[in-house]
């Protein structure tokens, strides 16, 4: 399909990401590895290396593996609350990684100077139009705005109130848009109001490349965006980051964590900040379980409200295809008026 509208709308992406298409993978631990990666950087998108909570040096085997499966652009996203993150910005300057991710929580002016100082370009997660600002003055290249329909670790705002918020304030730097888009008219739709471009998980889950087990991807199939919701927070003797994911048995394992976690931090038995770590080491083995092992009744389903897009296995050069054609026509029909109500007349 020829492309008349959207090389404009996200040219402002292309041009900073050094690609054909402004539609970025977001990184999903044991998901987001040198495989899917490149297969989506080598259809005209952009893969991101998901460093999780990687060893060090099996981080560098991933960045160096996904150099050989491309010769595309692609970032690596780095936890900053990692264990090993300060070991990971290391890594990402050694093996001079071209665009690093800070996700998490806030860098700190350091850490963005550090990364940079290879050359790399650095794209933050902004969650407040105060923190957005500044990070950019403190070097941040480029934002990602992710709401609160996205997969795993989410913030309170939906993505459709953050885009609002952001693009109609920021400018000095390109924005990209995340959190439930699943399909190329909604990336039009947030292009249109001054995006540079859209990052989608969920959907990239099920392509034929993705080494997630067959069970994992089946469950994304056969999942509608009621399907996965958020954790909730019992008491704030005990904070928690809310995880949106596919309701299932191990949703019932993590509330019944937080109950018992909760009854020790309460008691004194156990210090807040350690019952939070137990928390966190629950989600990581139970994705693992899910995405490698393939067990979808007690391992972590974590997935976005896009999930209900979710409809069969298909090659990443289909999936981008998909977006780019829906994204293409829907820019066209903006363009050209497209469909319309006023008084007096007809919806066609």
């Amino acid at each position: 399909m020829e492309l008349k509208y959207l090389p404009a709308a996200w040219k402002r992406g292309t041009d900073f990401l050094g690609t054909r298409y402004a539609i970025l993978c977001g990184a999903m631990t044991w998901v987001s590895e040198s495989n899917l990666v490149s297969a989506i950087s080598n259809e005209g998108g952009f893969g991101v290396l998901a460093a999780g909570n990687m060893p060090p040096e099996l981080l560098a085997k991933e960045i160096q593996d996904t150099r050989r499966k491309t010769k595309f652009p692609f970032g690596v996203n780095l936890i900053t609350v990692a264990p090993s993150f300060r070991d990971h910005i290391d890594i990402v300057v050694r093996e001079k990684a071209p665009f690093v991710f800070f996700a998490g929580s806030i860098p700190s002016g350091k850490d963005i100077e550090h990364a940079k100082a290879s050359g790399a370009k650095v794209l933050c997660f902004a969650p407040v139009l105060s923190l957005a600002r500044r990070l950019i003055k403190q070097g941040a290249d480029a934002l990602v705005i992710e709401g609160n329909e996205a997969g795993g670790h989410i913030g309170p705002v939906a993505t459709s109130v953050l885009a609002q918020e952001f693009l109609l304030n920021i400018t000095e730097v390109p924005i990209f848009v995340a959190g439930g888009i699943g399909t190329g008219e909604m990336i039009a739709q947030y292009l249109g109001l001054g995006a540079a471009g859209a990052q989608l998980g969920t959907r990239f889950v099920v392509a034929e490349e993705c080494i997630a087990h067959p069970r994992f991807k089946e469950a994304f199939i056969r999942a509608q965006a009621r399907d996965a919701m958020p954790t909730a927070q019992f008491d704030s003797s005990l904070p928690t980051i809310p995880v949106r994911a596919i309701v299932n048995e191990g949703t019932k394992d993590f509330n019944r964590l937080q109950l018992e976690l909760l009854d020790k931090v309460k008691s004194g038995a156990l210090p807040r900040e350690e019952a939070q770590i137990k928390l966190e080491e629950f989600w990581i083995g139970a994705l693992r379980r899910a995405v490698v092992d393939g067990d979808v009744e007690h391992g972590s389903l974590m997935a976005g409200q896009s999930v209900a897009f979710v409809k069969k296995v298909q090659p990443v050069r289909e999936i981008i295809e998909d977006l780019v054609t829906a994204a293409e026509r829907k820019l066209a029909e903006m363009a050209n008026g497209g469909p319309w109500v006023a008084a007096g007349t007809v919806c066609r």
